[in-house]
């Protein structure tokens, strides 16, 4: 994501302004998520790209990304924005907090974030800027705990604009915890695993099982799910970069360029340089 602070490589949890990051980093503005949970608090008006897709986010919302996810802040001061930055072992102390971070809020199917409202700009401030900082100062482990507790307040907030039946979904956590867990290794090895027994192998299930789950929670097979990544992915690079055919294929994984366009006719019933 960028480099990595002392407090989050120790403590798995660091807050930061986005121009605090953005100058430690050599005022580059393009990060990958890693394996950290993010949440941005969005006090300024913002323009956000997320795995190539662009998105004007007005001052007053809260964004979630989750893991392994390029992320741009296109030009802003930054003064405003604020980026929350925490690890599954930071959270995770509870099954409930296990619901909430593999929730739709941080894997959200129908996006690469999930942008929920908050009500006062200046609340948002006393928590996390005034707050967090005299906790701080007086003790690690307070220090700690309210950020866990802060972390807990926004995702409770932002459940509220989760539909009613995705969150019931999440109910069956078992599944929903491996699916969430095949996207982020998915997002991670897409370029060069396109089999469904790779991923089925590094979450240790068979492939039939984590067909099954990913039938249970996203309604459509492993194998699906690796082709519309390729898909999706070929269509950005197709639409957003200058690159060949061959060199979109080489990038994506393919032995050459007759496999790949075979492969995007087969599921888009177009060629390459049509859809271009």
């Amino acid at each position: 994501m960028y480099i990595i602070t002392d407090q989050l490589r120790e403590n798995g949890f660091s807050v930061n302004r986005l121009d605090q990051v953005i100058k430690r980093n050599g005022n580059k503005r393009q990060f990958n998520t890693l394996e950290y949970f993010c949440i941005y608090i969005i006090m300024e008006d913002l323009h956000l790209i997320v795995e190539n897709t662009s998105h004007q986010i007005p001052a007053g919302n809260i964004v979630f990304v989750g893991p392994q996810k390029d992320v741009e802040f296109l030009k802003t001061k930054g003064y405003g924005t604020f980026l929350i930055t925490f690890s599954s072992t930071f959270y995770e102390r509870s099954i409930k907090d296990s619901l909430f971070i593999n929730s739709q809020l941080f894997f959200n199917y129908n996006s690469d974030i999930f942008i929920a409202p908050f009500i006062n700009i200046e609340e948002m401030r006393v928590v996390f800027m005034d707050r967090m900082e005299s906790f701080r100062k007086k003790d690690k482990s307070l220090y700690l705990s309210a950020a866990h507790n802060a972390i807990e307040r926004l995702m409770l907030d932002a459940f509220l604009h989760i539909p009613t039946e995705e969150v019931k979904k999440d109910i069956k956590f078992d599944y929903l915890y491996c699916v969430n867990k095949f996207k982020v290794i998915l997002q991670r090895d897409y370029k060069t695993a396109k089999k469904v027994s790779h991923y089925a192998a590094e979450l240790s299930v068979t492939p039939r099982k984590l067909t099954e789950m990913t039938e249970y929670v996203l309604g459509k097979s492993a194998k699906h799910v690796i082709i519309e990544k390729l898909i999706t992915e070929s269509k950005k690079m197709l639409r957003y970069t200058n690159y060949t055919i061959s060199q979109i294929a080489y990038e994506l994984g393919f032995s050459d360029e007759g496999n790949f366009t075979n492969f995007f006719k087969k599921h888009t019933q177009k060629n390459p340089s049509e859809m271009r």
